[in-house]
């Protein structure tokens, strides 16, 4: 029988059979023995891509990439969740990854692959062309500061990038709880996307993606959700000469969190 124990903060208390919990919520999937523990780190990207996704998984099967992906709790679910998916989670903090990577390793993950990465560094120098079948971005750091609107990851050539490494039918799943970042993400992503707005909580992660969902939730913050389907009808020339267009994510945004991605 799996004992349950709260172990929000320091994943190396948890025994074979545990089920860890974050916020009182699960984290799919169940603590095997250390001798059984897989190696989920990848800790050196090559200095040249592109990623070989057939090599890194020893297979072929579908790919998920989970941009910001934090402490792991997207991608071990969807992991968990399917199996004949590979998964690939990037985030620029080493602190988060170390988390995410231990909790990959403790489920015995064959599937799930995490490392210290930037998106844009991700899509212009690792990812190849239409090989990808998912994106996930979930909260993404909108930078308070006016000083900071720069560094902001949606900018609209992040959102050609995108559509040059979906497959012909990737998709790509976004989330925040800023209205004014959901704006832009909504107008930005209808010019060069197929758009689906995503009205209630995610029906496999009820509870919740993410840690920061889940904060954003207890806080009583709106959560805006959307799908992005690959347009094939254009052509990257075209993309990329829509993006010339668009504006930047220059809008002003209330708060002061300090959270990275």
């Amino acid at each position: 029988m799996n004992r349950r124990r709260q172990v929000s903060s320091d994943p190396t208390a948890l025994k074979p059979g545990d089920v860890e919990l974050e916020m009182g919520v699960p984290i799919p999937g169940v603590i095997v023995p250390q001798d059984c523990w897989t190696r989920t780190a990848l800790k050196q990207l090559p200095s040249e891509g592109p990623l070989k996704f057939e090599d890194l998984f020893q297979r072929s099967a579908p790919t998920a990439i989970d941009i910001g992906c934090g402490n792991g709790r997207f991608t071990i679910s969807s992991a968990v969740r399917r199996p004949d998916w590979d998964h690939l989670g990037v985030d620029i903090l080493p602190a988060v990854i170390r988390y995410a990577t231990r909790r990959g390793n403790q489920r015995a993950l064959n599937n799930v692959r995490f490392a210290v990465c930037d998106g844009w560094r991700l899509l212009s120098d690792l990812i190849p062309d239409a090989s990808v079948d998912e994106f996930h971005i979930y909260h993404p750091q909108p930078y308070f500061s006016a000083d900071d609107v720069s560094k902001r990851m949606l900018h609209p050539q992040f959102l050609v990038l995108l559509h040059q490494r979906l497959k012909a039918t990737g998709k790509i799943f976004l989330q925040t709880d800023r209205k004014a970042y959901w704006q832009y993400i909504q107008k930005s992503f209808r010019s060069l996307f197929e758009w689906t707005e995503q009205t209630e909580p995610w029906s496999e992660d009820p509870w919740g993606r993410s840690r920061r969902e889940m904060l954003s939730q207890q806080q009583g913050l709106a959560i805006f959700r959307g799908v992005a389907s690959k347009r094939n009808s254009l052509t990257n020339e075209e993309a990329s000469s829509i993006a010339e267009s668009m504006a930047p994510p220059a809008f002003a945004v209330q708060g002061s969190r300090r959270r990275r991605q």
